[in-house]
Parts: structure tokens; C-alpha cells; sequence
């Protein structure tokens, strides 16, 4: 009966310190999940054969990144009059998960009159495998896209904002997902 007590014992402490160690280092992934059936959140996943981009127009490195990247997650928050508390929560919220250092900064803009961008990444200098585009607007919410791939590197990822500018958006899901700000 002793053995089987410790026995009982130990699993209870493995999974009380399995539940406890999980809660503490909240992710993008599992705030995605959290959120994307919530009131006020729009989600959006696809892959990123949807975005239709002119390849004829690409250069070979521009090429490279768009083949790089696989999967378009993105989250976005509706601020309205009714939700300021709860859109300043779920800021916070946002912005204490990436303080984490997985998330490497590679750069930010913008004032906290009218908003800010930040992007962030997970991987080395040299190959990422997320990276991350949050922004917020004082007057509308915010928004994240978290770009999956494998071994994506920033410069060529960088090259491709001239393209992305010439996305037609009423062609696919991010018309939905920029109109929802509107």
C-alpha cells in the first residue's frame, strides 16, 4: 500500500508541475487559440499560396522568401467604444507574451499618439522560423500576423515589402481581415 501511495504521490506533483510550468509561458500559438472564436477578435489562417503574388515580377531573392514561408496566421482585435477596458487588457496581454525572449526584435516604429509596429521573430539572425508583425492603432485595435516557414531569412523576407503592397486583397482572406478594421 506504501508503494502505491508514493507512486500516486509523484504523478500528482508531475502533473501539478506540468499544469503550473505551462501556464507560465503563455505563447502567440495558444493566445491564437484562445481568442480566434472570441467577440471583437478576427482570425485568419492560410497558407501562403493564397496570397496571390505576380512571380513574373519577382527577383530570385524575392522568390526565395516567398518559397520560404508556408502559413499566414493572423489575429486581429476590433476597437469600439463599448470594449476600451477590454481592448486595453488583451494589449497587455499581447505585449507581456512578447516580452518573452524567444521573441528577438528586428524592429519598431510608430508613436504612442497614433500606434505602433513591432516585428519580432523566433529563430537565429540568420534563419527564422515565425515571424511576427504586431501593430496597434489607438483608434481601431490591433493586429498580429505570425509568418511560419522554414529557415526564412530576414533580408530576403524584407525584400518582398514592395510586393506585398500590390497583394489584390479582395481576392482572398486578408480583404476580410483588413476590411475589419474599417
Amino acid at each position: 500500500m506504501k508503494k502505491t501511495s508514493i507512486i500516486k504521490t509523484v504523478m500528482l506533483i508531475i502533473l501539478v508541475t506540468a499544469f503550473v510550468s505551462c501556464g507560465q509561458n503563455a505563447s502567440l500559438q495558444s493566445y491564437f487559440v484562445a481568442n480566434q472564436e472570441t467577440p471583437n477578435f478576427i482570425s485568419v489562417d492560410l497558407p501562403v499560396s493564397f496570397v496571390k503574388l505576380d512571380e513574373n515580377t519577382l527577383t530570385e531573392t524575392q522568390k526565395e522568401a516567398y518559397e520560404s514561408m508556408d502559413k499566414l496566421n493572423m489575429l486581429g482585435y476590433h476597437l469600439t467604444e463599448n470594449n476600451q477596458e477590454e481592448y486595453k487588457t488583451e494589449l497587455q496581454k499581447v505585449q507581456n507574451i512578447l516580452k518573452d525572449e524567444r521573441y528577438q526584435e528586428l524592429f519598431r516604429a510608430g508613436n504612442s499618439k497614433d500606434g505602433k509596429v513591432v516585428v519580432k521573430y523566433i529563430g537565429t539572425d540568420t534563419t527564422i522560423d515565425e515571424l511576427i508583425l504586431f501593430g496597434n492603432m489607438n483608434d481601431q485595435g490591433f493586429a498580429i500576423i505570425r509568418i511560419l516557414g522554414d529557415n526564412m531569412e530576414p533580408a530576403k523576407i524584407m525584400s518582398l515589402s514592395d510586393q506585398i503592397q500590390n497583394i489584390n486583397s479582395d481576392e482572398n482572406s486578408i480583404g476580410e481581415f483588413m476590411n475589419f478594421f474599417k
